[in-house]
């Protein structure tokens, strides 16, 4: 679906093939501390939102970094070390890694991504209305993703980037609006 992105709009993307893809984000529930009849309830309201919407998908994404690699390279050079000092700030470095992964563990992102048809495109606005309207009466707590956060999202889904603070629409665009 976002590899087939032409653009991103103040509301959605628009695909090449005259598509575009609307975004509801979801807010999560605690599960934890809900009874057995209440988390049946909200995979009920669920279950009605995609029964009642066609060409929906759910989106499960990370909203933290993904430390792996890091984490590799420090053992690699605890490994190689012979100073004893240095392997101690290491091993601190990855004790401090695993420390901010296990804390992070449960960051998701949950998305519900919508498919307008091009024959959709004329009452574009209503129809996302509609949608959103539809989500909530299944009592789900839900906000439309905005330009900033199809962003964001696009950067966690492709790069696992969730530590910038701001995206550019195109890529070096700040360097060249720097050089005029």
């Amino acid at each position: 679906m976002l590899i087939n992105t032409k653009t991103i709009t103040d509301y959605s993307l628009k695909l090449f093939n005259g598509e575009e893809v609307v975004f509801f984000v979801v807010q999560p529930q605690n599960l934890s501390v809900m009874s057995k009849e209440n988390i049946g309830a909200k995979i009920f309201a669920l279950t009605n939102v995609v029964k009642g919407l066609n060409d929906i998908e759910i989106i499960c994404l990370n909203s933290r970094d993904n430390f792996e690699e890091n984490k590799y390279f420090l053992k690699k050079r605890i490994q190689e070390e012979t100073e004893e000092v240095v392997i101690k700030l290491l091993k601190e470095d990855l004790y401090h890694l695993d420390k901010i992964q296990t804390q992070t563990a449960t960051a998701r992102l949950f998305l519900i991504a919508v498919r307008i048809k091009p024959d959709d495109q004329l009452e574009v606005h209503s129809l996302i209305h509609r949608i959103e309207k539809l989500i909530r009466m299944q009592n789900i707590s839900v906000t439309r993703a905005d330009k900033e956060m199809i962003k964001r999202m696009l950067a966690v889904y492709f790069e696992q980037n969730v530590t910038t603070s701001q995206f550019e629409d195109y890529d070096g665009k700040r360097w060249y609006d720097g050089v005029q």
